[in-house]
């Protein structure tokens, strides 16, 4: 079953990719793109919380004032990356996070520098350059920086998401801050842009955008509440996969084998990063019990 939601989750999450793609060609803008990916969030959630009687009042401020800081930058920054790349090659990038925390453990997180982490960032890099090498244009460069900076924010939003689960706080009301962060940043947006003047097509891209990205979210923090978050983190890769399909489905989208390689490349370096940190994890608990024990 922990399987099964996490693959619900990554479909919703490739959906949501190209409902983002759909909408900017409707010209919709990314201030309505992020408005409802949180708007619809924040409803349901504060619905929820109201029936359940449940406090909204956050364990510590700090932690989701920087979650949101990276969150909502990394999906600013993404979207961005899924108006302007293929499908495929912008989810690839977006999904470079556990390199970038494998990078940081090996320069400034005190990891031992051992031979599987640093296989993780070398196959990384090199799954990168294939992917930007044959799948971007000339003017698609700043798209292709900007959804690897994505993955960056990405990482440290993952990692306050990890310190706010060690001081207790639920998933919903981190997803619900976050959520609060996105509405925020869009009004931000829209008052200095305006509002974009799209379509009926455009309109109902941006309610896919919410609802994927609603019940993504929901999957995904099912999935991780089941069993092995090694497993949940692995399969969340099948994302890239239905963001090709989707692509080359809907956008016509052509990769040729070095950018098949490349997300192969990422995607086992990802997997790699994950396997070694959840190890450490849990040798570090394992010492802990030993040492009270």
């Amino acid at each position: 079953m922990q399987a099964l939601w996490m693959l619900l989750a990554s479909l919703m999450f490739a959906i949501m990719g190209s409902c983002v793609k759909l909408a900017t060609e409707h010209e919709a803008s990314l201030s309505q793109v992020v408005l409802f990916r949180g708007l619809p969030s924040v409803v349901l959630l504060l619905i929820w919380a109201r029936a359940g009687r449940q406090s909204i009042i956050p364990t510590s401020w700090k932690p989701h004032f920087w979650r949101n800081l990276a969150g909502v930058s990394s999906m600013w920054l993404g979207f961005f990356a899924l108006a302007h790349l293929p499908l495929a090659t912008a989810t690839s990038l977006s999904y470079t996070s556990p390199l970038f925390i494998a990078a940081w453990m090996l320069g400034w997180g005190g990891a031992q520098r051992d031979i599987v982490r640093i296989m993780s960032v070398a196959l990384g890099f090199l799954g990168v350059i294939a992917v930007l090498r044959p799948s971007i244009g000339e003017d698609q460069w700043l798209a292709a920086l900007l959804g690897l900076t994505a993955g960056g924010t990405s990482a440290v939003a993952m990692m306050q998401i990890r310190e706010l689960g060690r001081i207790g706080e639920p998933e919903w009301r981190t997803v619900l801050f976050f959520s609060c962060g996105v509405c925020l940043s869009s009004v931000v947006g829209l008052g200095t842009e305006g509002w974009g003047d799209t379509d009926l097509a455009g309109y109902t891209a941006l309610a896919g955008i919410g609802l994927s990205g609603l019940f993504g979210q929901l999957a995904v923090t099912r999935a991780f509440g089941l069993g092995s978050a090694l497993l949940t983190a692995a399969l969340q890769y099948t994302t890239i996969i239905f963001a090709a399909i989707l692509g080359m489905a809907f956008w016509h989208d052509h990769l040729d084998d070095m950018a098949w390689l490349g997300m192969g490349l990422i995607v086992v370096a990802g997997l790699l990063s994950i396997w070694r940190t959840m190890r450490e994890s849990r040798a570090a608990a394992l010492s802990s019990r030993e040492k009270q024990a």
